[in-house]
């Protein structure tokens, strides 16, 4: 049986689906590979939310042909799925397979090889035809002691800079069973659960029984119906942070008091040229209000410099805006253009302007993450250990570096004695929690 290798390129979805890729090609037999140069097929499941994510595949594809000219790469994920003609002919593929498909893989490994050496088959559908959450149920990620699990997939908004409707499709939600039932398995091995997806504050809103559930609900149930120690969300929209969600995080210690609502920019000039359904004033009235209600959680967006248009005086707003809030981290993407999005055939900002303004916000970003981190020194965190040595993250989203090794995926409290690099130092022995 040949052996497999799968490179995840981009978000927390994608890696989701490449452990659902990973559970469910063991199932059929096949082995994982321990180096490209072992494997047999090697998986490469792309982002193309960039240009550089797309640069990184090109030159990963390179790369594994170089190494091991016998194995056969097969390309999925979005990258895939926008432009399987430009992937198919690099020398090395032997299929392209898009988001439309990617669940048929392991069916497509198991076809027996034609007497005649194809080259860059591709399988690509209409993404935007796909009415149902097609994901594999997540198994054991092996080394990861956070799991990623994805409930929801594709996106309905229209954001004039965004690729990724194009190539995820539609908002399409895992059923509540099938998330109660995920979440009730990997709870038997793990002590954190991250529940990600693309737009993951849409969750359930394309489920009618018979009305739409929201996320609120959804959480509500997996705390009352399965053992999970704690759950954290990914990425979730501004507007989905509801009252009834940002309550129900401040209310149990189940859930991690970590936010991460997208910003894009605080100049509502901008947003409005970004299609984006909010203002600055919205957003910061969600902000805000997770602060009120958890004083001492993590606080994170995203944050997009350079976009066509931006003029000094709008990066300036977003500057300030930014000063203004109580973020934690933020997370700054330079401006790219992405084929087909309306925003790419407008005027562009020149290049060296993009990456100046990406340094005064990532200087911003570390000044305020500095700040926050100081403020847990000589306290106490509740920190989940990680499978790396001598690790841990805490529930607010902070790294802390621990004096003895413990094994991973316990739940423990450190006291904290000093600041690293990044993250936080443990000073005191641990205390378990359970």
């Amino acid at each position: 049986m040949d052996r497999f290798l799968i490179q995840n390129f981009g978000c927390r979805a994608t890696q989701a689906d490449g452990t659902a890729l990973t559970s469910a090609l063991a199932q059929r037999g096949y082995a994982e590979a321990e180096s490209t140069a072992q494997a047999d097929v090697v998986i490469l499941n792309t982002c193309t939310v960039t240009s550089a994510a797309d640069d990184d595949v090109r030159q990963t594809v390179r790369r594994v042909h170089r190494e091991n000219p016998q194995a056969r790469i097969l390309v999925t994920g979005c990258y895939a799925q926008r432009a399987p003609e430009e992937l198919a002919r690099m020398p090395g593929v032997r299929w392209v397979v898009g988001n439309s498909h990617k669940v048929e893989i392991p069916d497509i490994l198991d076809l027996p090889e034609s007497p005649v050496d194809f080259h860059g088959e591709i399988r690509v559908g209409d993404i935007r035809a796909q009415l149902d959450f097609v994901s594999a149920p997540v198994e054991d990620g092996g080394d990861r002691s956070r799991p990623n699990l994805k409930i929801q997939d594709g996106c309905n908004n229209v954001c004039s800079f965004c690729i990724i409707p194009s190539v995820r499709g539609r908002s399409r939600s895992a059923s509540p069973e099938q998330v109660v039932q995920e979440v009730r398995h990997l709870a038997e091995r793990y002590r954190e659960v991250v529940l990600s997806g693309i737009n993951l504050g849409r969750w359930g809103r394309d489920v009618h029984r018979p009305q739409p559930y929201r996320l609120a609900g959804l959480i509500r149930r997996l705390l009352k119906e399965t053992p999970i120690d704690r759950l954290r969300l990914s990425s979730v929209e501004p507007m989905d942070f509801s009252d009834e969600l940002l309550e129900l995080m401040a209310a149990s210690p189940r859930i991690a008091p970590h936010v991460h609502a997208p910003l894009q920019s605080g100049a509502d000039s901008v947003l409005k040229r970004m299609k984006r359904r909010y203002r600055t004033r919205h957003y910061a009235d969600r902000i805000l209000q997770a602060r009120r209600l958890m004083p001492d959680a993590a606080i994170g967006a995203d944050v997009m410099v350079g976009f066509p248009g931006e003029t000094d005086t709008e990066f300036e707003e977003t500057r300030h805006f930014i000063e203004s809030l109580p973020f934690t981290y933020l997370h700054v993407f330079t401006y790219s253009e992405r084929p087909g999005t309306p925003a790419a055939a407008a005027p562009q900002i020149p290049i060296p302007v993009r990456k100046e303004r990406n340094r005064v916000l990532r200087e911003l970003a570390a000044r305020k993450n500095e700040e926050f981190r100081r403020g847990f020194v000589g306290r106490r965190l509740s920190v989940v250990t990680l499978d790396r040595p001598l690790t841990a993250l805490s529930d607010n989203y902070l790294p802390v570096d621990l004096v003895t090794s413990r094994g991973a995926n316990q739940i423990i409290s450190v006291e904290v004695g000093s600041l690293s690099a990044k993250g936080l130092r443990e000073d005191s022995p641990f205390l378990v929690l359970r």
